[in-house]
Order: C-alpha cells, then sequence, then structure tokens
C-alpha cells in the first residue's frame, strides 16, 4: 500500500460531542494518520478544543496532523449535573442533542470541498450524529461508515430483543455466552434521549460499512452475530478495528503527580476509582465511598469531580465534591485524591493498578481491558449496565458493586468494603485479575504488527484506498 495512493483519499470524522464518543475518534484519527491519509475532525470549536487537551497517549506532532475544523453553534445554557440516585442519566448533557442541527450544512460544505481535492472521501461518523451526514448520498465520491461507540455484545443484544420472537432469524448456537438475566433498559436514559436516537436511526442504513471499537480476540462472537443479524445487506461490511487507544505508554517528562505516587507503590496493589466525564455523586454517596474505600485497607487513586457541563469545561459556581472532614490526611499514606482530570490511560497502564471501579461507559472499558485491570463494576446509566454483565458474567474479569435493579439505593461502605477486597485481595479476585492480565496480553499482541487487529485495519485502509 503506497502512501501516494492513500494521500488521494481523506477522512472526515464527526464525532458526537460526548468526552467518551470523541476520546475514541481521536484515538482512530491517530490510527489513520499513521497509513499516511489526511484525517478531518469535524466539530464545535468548544468541543474540538476539550478532544485536543484531553487526549492521551499520542505525541504533540501526531495530534497536529489532525486538521480541525472548529464549526460555531448557537450559545446555549447547560444546567448542573444532577447526582440524584434514583436516577443517574446526564440530563444535564441533553443540550448537546440539539447540536447535530447545527452542523449537518457546515459538514456537508466542508464534504463538498473535500471532494473537489481528493479521489475519494470517507467520512466515518458517529451513529448518534447520522443526521449530520445524510446528505453524503449526494457526493459521488464520497461514502460514509458508521461508528458504534459501545460494545459489539451490546450492540447485538439490543438489537436482537427488538426482534419478536416469532420473526428472529436464526438461533443462537448454545456456545455463546449469552446471560439469561441482561439488565433492562428501564432508568438508562430519557424520554427526549430516546426520541433524539429513534430520530437518529432514521439515517441509519446508507452507511458503506460499520466500525467497532472492539477486538474479535475479546467479543468476537458477537461481532459475528452481528454480521449474520445483518446478512440480508451483504455490501455493509463490519470492521472490528480496536482497541483504538494506544496500549503501549510512552514516557512524558510532564507526568501527572498520581503517576509519581504510583511509582512508590507495589505492583499491582493499588485500586483505581473513576466514574467518567458524565456523573456527580451525592455528598451522601461520596461519604460512603470514601469510608469503604478507608475501612478496605486498600490503596487507592479516587478521581473526585463534578460531571462535566454540556460547555465542556465550564464549571460555573458549580460546589466541589466533599469529602468527610480529615478523610485525605488519614488516607495519606496509602490513598491519594485527585480533584482534577486524569490521565486515565496513563493510570491503567501503570504496573501498580490492580483494580478498576468504573461505570463502565465503553471509553473506560476498553481502556481497561486493554490495559489487562479487573473492574469493579458500577454502572450508572445508557449501555453500561450491559458492558457491566459482559465484564463481569460473559468474560469474567470483574465483579459488581451493585446490581442494575439496586441503581435507586444508596450503595454502603459496607459493600463498597466488601466488593474491593474481593476484588483485591481473595483467592477469588486474584483469579479474576488474572483472566483480565491475560486478556489484556491477548488484546496488546492482536494489535501488533501482524496481529488480528492489526491485519484487520490493514484491511480497513485497503477498502477505503481502493
Amino acid at each position: 500500500m503506497e502512501d501516494q495512493n492513500n494521500s488521494q483519499v481523506a477522512v472526515v470524522m464527526v464525532p458526537f460531542p460526548g468526552q467518551g464518543h470523541q476520546n475514541q475518534l481521536l484515538h482512530l484519527s491517530h490510527l489513520v494518520i499513521s497509513y499516511g491519509i489526511p484525517v478531518h475532525f469535524a466539530g464545535s470549536a468548544m468541543h474540538n478544543h476539550q478532544a485536543k487537551v484531553r487526549v492521551q497517549g499520542w505525541d504533540s506532532e501526531s495530534l497536529n496532523n489532525i486538521k480541525f475544523h472548529d464549526f460555531q453553534i448557537p450559545p446555549y445554557i447547560s444546567p448542573p449535573p444532577n447526582p440524584d440516585l434514583s436516577f443517574h442519566f446526564p440530563v444535564h448533557l441533553e443540550p448537546l442533542f440539539a447540536i447535530p442541527t447545527h452542523l449537518r450544512k457546515p459538514v456537508f460544505e466542508l464534504l463538498e470541498q473535500l471532494s473537489a481535492k481528493y479521489r475519494r472521501v470517507i467520512v466515518i461518523h458517529d451513529g448518534l450524529m447520522a443526521s449530520v451526514v445524510q446528505d453524503v448520498k449526494l457526493i459521488p465520491n464520497t461514502e460514509s461508515f458508521q461508528f458504534y461507540p459501545l460494545s459489539a455484545f451490546n450492540r447485538f443484544i439490543g438489537s436482537w430483543e427488538n426482534i419478536p420472537e416469532s420473526d428472529k432469524p436464526f438461533q443462537i448456537d448454545q456456545s455463546i455466552s449469552i446471560p439469561r438475566c441482561i439488565p433492562s433498559k428501564e432508568g438508562t436514559v430519557t424520554p427526549e434521549i430516546s426520541r433524539f436516537i429513534v430520530n437518529q436511526k432514521k439515517f441509519w442504513g446508507t452507511e458503506s460499512g460499520r466500525i467497532y471499537n472492539t477486538s474479535r480476540v475479546i467479543e468476537g462472537a458477537y461481532v459475528e452475530l452481528s454480521e449474520k443479524l445483518s446478512g440480508n445487506n451483504a455490501e455493509t461490511k463490519h470492521f472490528v478495528l480496536g482497541p483504538f487507544n494506544p496500549v503501549e505508554m510512552t514516557g512524558n517528562q510532564n507526568r501527572h503527580r498520581c503517576l509519581k505516587w504510583l511509582d512508590e507503590q507495589n505492583k499491582g496493589s493499588v485500586i483505581f476509582i473513576s466514574f467518567g466525564s458524565s456523573t456527580s455523586l451525592t455528598e451522601e454517596q461520596i461519604g460512603e465511598l470514601a469510608t469503604g474505600l478507608e475501612r478496605s485497607g486498600q490503596k487507592f487513586i479516587w478521581v473526585l469531580r463534578n460531571a462535566d457541563k454540556a460547555d465542556g469545561f465550564s464549571r460555573g459556581k458549580d460546589k466541589n465534591p466533599v469529602l468527610p472532614e480529615g478523610y485525605e490526611e488519614r488516607v495519606k499514606d496509602r490513598g491519594m485524591v485527585v480533584r482534577e482530570w486524569a490521565p486515565q490511560l496513563d493510570i491503567l497502564a501503570h504496573q501498580s493498578i490492580g483494580g478498576f471501579m468504573s461505570h463502565c461507559g465503553w471509553n473506560s472499558s476498553i481502556e481497561s481491558i486493554s490495559m489487562g485491570v479487573a473492574i469493579a463494576a458500577w454502572p450508572m446509566h445508557s449501555e453500561q449496565p450491559r458492558n457491566a454483565v459482559l465484564i463481569t458474567e460473559v468474560l469474567g474479569i470483574g465483579v459488581m458493586v451493585r446490581e442494575w435493579e439496586d441503581r435507586g439505593k444508596l450503595v454502603s461502605s459496607v459493600t463498597i468494603e466488601s466488593t474491593v477486597k474481593r476484588l483485591m485481595a481473595t483467592k477469588e479476585g486474584a483469579e479474576i485479575r488474572k483472566r483480565a492480565s491475560e486478556l489484556g496480553d491477548s488484546v496488546r499482541k492482536s494489535v501488533s504488527k501482524g496481529g488480528a487487529s492489526s491485519l484487520e485495519m490493514d484491511a480497513f485502509i485497503a477498502h477505503i484506498t481502493r
């Protein structure tokens, strides 16, 4: 494959403006650039800035090779995050769902400009941005690929359960693990978000292919089931190109202070706690988590910060999360609380990390899996409850902190203490962590030169540069 041929093709990324969505496509952008293909990243100025500031694992030169198109959108009001225990969905992010309306025209104009310069323009868009790229079919030398920012397990189960029993096109082989108790969708999204998703789905089906940020090593069976389910559309190709994130972290002179602290800890002795960019906890829940971690006797790094607002970095006069009085002083010898954005990939890749208490968003899940770190699963909303089932029941690389049906209840310090000990200080936990480590090894081998994921990426590049 010659770079000269590749340079005749341009790729345009159109991410949904949520941190986990942007981050995955920004990682994929770096992988595509490594093949000598120019990449354009289309989004609002504010959200592009957020993506660039927070990206990890790539050098600045690689980031500079991506052409960011900062489109202006009308100002909007972002309400503060609501940490209501009974409903964790980030309703404060609902203003984001109006953004696609404002991007359709500028993105189409960008595609028209690029189509005049390149032999072919490839659009990779988030499934939640399908309406933005609905006009791709009007440009002859442009084709689109839909990116699924969730697990293949989640994607297949969601499609399968929507088919009436009498209409199911095939039987699932008994050798494939389909847990009997799949968490319901109740409480995962709001009616407003459901309507937005339904509206975006109206524009699905015209793409040339589908892209997954996962590995066949992790969930190949569910990719194959999805391929089989779409068998009536043989022209739609499925590309399993993940993990997109780097799996080997390079040294950084400006290392975060928590990494220096981790350097001083024993291998696999620290549990990392972080619930992503979209979840805030109540003061009462923070208190229970703090007490549970303290009583567990385990070393920990806890990222404690409010959820992002819809307008990115704006914090306004939001109240900072409050810890029990004197807490940080009491745990200073074995725990660190980080109140700012933390380098999650660097932390997960550190040899001192032995576990990850996570909300199980797919971005965090795939990063943890690729680094071989076992997970204490505490899902909050959206696809997270089903990701937690994949992690704990299918892959066997984690434990549940609390079941989805108990989502409206306070998670007690006793539960947190016992879960942390179970993962970090028992024979069962050691076996779980061993399985996670072995899966991580297999995933990293798959993305190395000649590995299954690497070859699949080669095939995708060959396809779009044909």
